[in-house]
């Protein structure tokens, strides 16, 4: 189950992402915001988090205006590695080498074309451990989170 979110600025690529998942066929879960009426982004960001902390949600996809907010927000959750991309290397590095769950972006400057691929790669690209893992695994020893 993917969790997804966005603030308002991000409101109509979460629209398109939802319709983009369900044309791969998986399944997904809206935390929200469901308008483009102003709203603040933790409130949806720590909605969808706390669902992949608690394994409610394999990982996710969050959206706001640059994609930073949403990130931000997430990675204050125990479990959660989300990574803030703007391009498909970035999304697909983040996967390999971060082993992130959430792909985070921002629709005020990725273009959908750009989203899109982030997504793809982003889903189907596996953490490629080894060397990494002792790095990943540091993360969350430090904080506890």
């Amino acid at each position: 189950m993917i969790a997804i979110a966005s603030d308002h600025a991000g409101f109509h690529y979460k629209e398109r992402v939802k319709s983009f998942l369900k044309q791969l066929n998986l399944e997904f879960k809206d935390f929200g915001t469901h308008s483009t009426d102003s709203v603040d982004y933790p409130d949806f960001a720590h909605a969808a988090s706390e669902a992949i902390s608690n394994g409610e949600c394999e990982n996710g996809i969050f959206v706001c205006g640059t994609g930073i907010g949403v990130s931000i927000v997430a990675n204050k959750h125990k479990g959660v590695r989300a990574a803030a991309c703007e391009s498909v290397t970035a999304a697909e590095l983040s996967r390999k080498h971060n082993n992130a769950n959430v792909l985070c972006f921002g629709e005020r400057l990725v273009g959908w074309g750009i989203a899109e691929d982030m997504i793809k790669i982003f889903l189907n690209t596996n953490f490629e451990a080894g060397r990494h893992t002792r790095r990943v695994e540091k993360i969350h020893s430090l904080t506890g989170r």
